[in-house]
C-alpha cells in the first residue's frame, strides 16, 4: 500500500520520512530516511537497560576532592560519577535535595567539591551518559525535563530559547511568549527548535504538562528513601517523536500495531495536527527492507566506506579515539592532485558526519584528510565539515585543520554506540581484525613444542591445532618434528581439530592429559 505525503512540497524539498520498526520485542529501531538515504539511525535494545536521562535520588558515597568529584549510589549497576561542575551551589548550604534558585553562572564557579558534599548525603540526580567500557554513568544535580516544544529546568532562573532557531523575527516573537510564560520562581525553561513556529497556546499546553510531571516528581522526591528511581525517560519511539519529529517530515510508517496505538494517543496529547502523518505498515515485506536501508544497517560495523567518486573513508575505532582517515582511491578530478584532493575531501566531508551519525561516534575524532597545499581549500574543507555537522543533536566541537591535514573533533557521548550489542568481537582476532598466517602459527607452534621439550621432559606430546595449520605442518615440517623426537626421544603427534581456529594451539603432555593447555598466538 502506498502513502501519499500530506505535506506540501516544493522543488527541491526534501522527502522526508520516519520509519519505526518495532516488529521484535528484543529490538527497536528508527531510522530517518531523506530522499532515500539512511540518514540518522537509533536503536534500544531489551537487553540493555538504558538509563541515560533518567532522574533518581541517590547517597553520596566517596568525595574525592583529587578528582574534584563525587561517587553516588543511585540504585544503578555501577556507582554514578558526579564532577564538581554538575553540582548545584544550593547543595552547599544544605544537607537534602534542594532547588532553589541558583544563577547558570555558577555552574562553572571556583566551588570545590568537599564544599558541595559531604558522604552520606542525599542528591537528586540525573543520568547524562551511559557507563562505558566498565566506567560508571556520568551524572548531574542539573535536572532537565524535556517536552515537546520546552524544556524545564529545576532550581535555574533561565528563560531562553534554542540558539538552533536563527530567524531573528522567530526569536523576538518567541523570547515574548516565553518571558509571558507563567513560572514558577524556582524553575527555568529553554525553548526547543521544535518550538519554531508554534503559536502560544501550543507553548502553554506543553508547560501545563511539564509542570504537572515536577509536581508529581517533587512528591516522590521528598517521600521516597534512596535510592531510588524518580523519573523514567521515556521509551525510543515516544522520544524520537518528542525530539526528532519536525513538520517538514513527510510521514512516521510504524509496523507493529501496539506501537502504533501508543504513538497515536501521545500525537493526540502532545501535538494532534500531526495525527495524519502517522501510518501503519501493513505490506508483507520487512519495513526496512521495502525501503532498501536494511543492508546499509548492516554495513555499519564495516571499516571502509566507499564514496561515490571511488573514494573511501576508513573508521578504525580505539579505545580513546576515533581515528577516520580518507583515501582517494580511483577518482581522478582536474588537472592535478590538488583538485583531485580538494573534491575528495569535499565528497568525504558529507560521510563523514553522516556516519558519525549513524554509529553514534564519540568522544575525540581525529580525521584525516588527503593533504591540500592551497589555503583557501583547506578553510573551505574545513567550513563544509563545520557545516555538515550543525544537523547533528549531539555537542560537538571542531578544530580548524592541522599543516598535517587532520582536523580534531569532539562529539558528545550519551548512549552506547549502535555497533554496541549488535556485534561482539571476534573469537578468533579478539577483535584485533587480523589473525596469523599459516606459516607463522606453523613456526609459533614449533616454538611451543621445543619450550615443552626442553622444560618438562615429556615422554609424549599431543599437538592440537586447527586443520589448515596441520596441513602446513604434514607437508613442510615433518623432518623438523622427527629431528625433535631423534634429539629428546620423545613422541609427537599432530592432531588436526575442526574446533580450533587459527591462533589456538593445544599441547597435551603424557603427564597432563587431563588437565590440556591452551594458549592464543
Amino acid at each position: 500500500m502506498q502513502w501519499r505525503s500530506k505535506v506540501k512540497r516544493k522543488p527541491g524539498d526534501v522527502d522526508k520520512k520516519m520509519l519505526v520498526d518495532g516488529a521484535e520485542e528484543e529490538e527497536s529501531r528508527i531510522a530517518v530516511v531523506e530522499d532515500g538515504k539512511l540518514q540518522e539511525l537509533y536503536i534500544q535494545r531489551s537487553a540493555i537497560g538504558e538509563i541515560a536521562g533518567n532522574i533518581y535520588k541517590g547517597v553520596v558515597l566517596n568525595v574525592e576532592p583529587a578528582i574534584d568529584a563525587a561517587f553516588v549510589n543511585f540504585g544503578g549497576p555501577r556507582n554514578g560519577f558526579l564532577h564538581v561542575s554538575d553540582v548545584m551551589p544550593s547543595y552547599g548550604k544544605s544537607k537534602t535535595p534542594t532547588f532553589a534558585p541558583a544563577p547558570s553562572a555558577n555552574r562553572r564557579g571556583d566551588s570545590k567539591i568537599p564544599s558541595l558534599l559531604k558522604q552520606g548525603q542525599e542528591v537528586v540526580v540525573q543520568v547524562t551518559r551511559e557507563g562505558l567500557r566498565g566506567k560508571g554513568p556520568s551524572l548531574t544535580t542539573y535536572i532537565s525535563i524535556p517536552g515537546r516544544y520546552l524544556v524545564l529546568m529545576p532550581g535555574i532562573k533561565r528563560r531562553t530559547i534554542s540558539r538552533k532557531i536563527a530567524d531573528e523575527k522567530q526569536r523576538d516573537r518567541l523570547k515574548k511568549i516565553v518571558a509571558e510564560l507563567s513560572i514558577p520562581e524556582e524553575l527555568g525553561v529553554i525553548l526547543r527548535t521544535a518550538g519554531e513556529g508554534r503559536t502560544r497556546r501550543e507553548i502553554e499546553r506543553d508547560l501545563d504538562y511539564l509542570l504537572r510531571l515536577w509536581r508529581v516528581m517533587s512528591g516522590r522526591i521528598k517521600r521516597s528513601s534512596p535510592p531510588c528511581l524518580i523519573y523514567q525517560e521515556s521509551d525510543l519511539v515516544t522520544r524520537a517523536i518528542r525530539d526528532i519529529f519536525s513538520s517538514d517530515m513527510a510521514k512516521v510508517i510504524i509496523n507493529s500495531e501496539p506501537v502504533y496505538k501508543k504513538t497515536i494517543e501521545f500525537v493526540k496529547g502532545v501535538m494532534p495536527r500531526y495525527r495524519s502523518r502517522i501510518m501503519p505498515y501493513a505490506g508483507l515485506e520487512p519495513l526496512f527492507y521495502r525501503y532498501h536501508i536494511e543492508d546499509e544497517i548492516d554495513r555499519i560495523a564495516a571499516k571502509t566506506v566507499p564514496l561515490k567518486s571511488g573514494g573511501s573513508i576508513v573508521i578504525e575505532q580505539t579505545e580513546a579515539l576515533v581515528a577516520i582517515d580518507v583515501n582517494s582511491g580511483k577518482f581522478l578530478s582536474g588537472a592535478d592532485a590538488e583538485e583531485t584532493a580538494f573534491h575528495t575531501n569535499l565528497e568525504a566531508v558529507e560521510e563523514i558526519a553522516r556516519q558519525l551519525r549513524l554509529r553514534d561516534l564519540g568522544g575525540v575524532i581525529i580525521n584525516d584528510f588527503i593533504d591540500m597545499e592551497q589555503e583557501q581549500h583547506r578553510r573551505a574543507v574545513e567550513q563544509a565539515l563545520s557545516a555538515a555537522l550543525k544537523r547533528d543533536r549531539a555537542r560537538i566541537r571542531v578544530a580548524r585543520m592541522s599543516r598535517f591535514g587532520t582536523i580534531g573533533i569532539t562529539r558528545q557521548r550519551v548512549r552506547p554506540g549502535v555497533v554496541t550489542g549488535s556485534f561482539e568481537n571476534c573469537p578468533c582476532c579478539e577483535g584485533s581484525g587480523r589473525v596469523k598466517t599459516v606459516r607463522s602459527a606453523a613456526v609459533g607452534a614449533i616454538r611451543r613444542i621445543r619450550r615443552e621439550i626442553a622444560t618438562g621432559r615429556p615422554r609424549e606430546l599431543r599437538i592440537m591445532m586447527s586443520p589448515e595449520v596441520a596441513t602446513y605442518f604434514y607437508n613442510h615440517k615433518r623432518d623438523t618434528i622427527s629431528e625433535m623426537e631423534e634429539r629428546s626421544n620423545v613422541s609427537i603427534r599432530v592432531v588436526a581439530d575442526s574446533s580450533l581456529n587459527r591462533n589456538d594451539v593445544t599441547i597435551q603432555t603424557d603427564s597432563a592429559r587431563q588437565a590440556p593447555t591452551s594458549a592464543k598466538r
